[in-house]
């Protein structure tokens, strides 16, 4: 059973996470070999205050 891991900054809509997760488990079952419904995908939303980039919190290199 593969699992994939996502870690990226919270405030993507409901619509974009479903695309992401159809298209990683496709192309995991294709690459692999395995059925698509062995497929986990598991995101990780992160608040821009909680990830650094470059010494920096994104939440100051981003802001809203």
């Amino acid at each position: 059973m593969p699992i994939i891991k996502i870690e990226m900054l919270e405030g993507r809509d409901r619509a974009t996470k479903q695309e992401l997760v159809k298209s990683m488990t496709t192309e995991m079952a294709r690459i692999t070999g395995c059925s698509e419904a062995s497929v986990y995908v598991v995101i990780n939303n992160v608040a821009k205050e909680d990830w650094g980039i470059g010494g920096e919190l994104a939440a100051t290199k981003f802001p809203d």
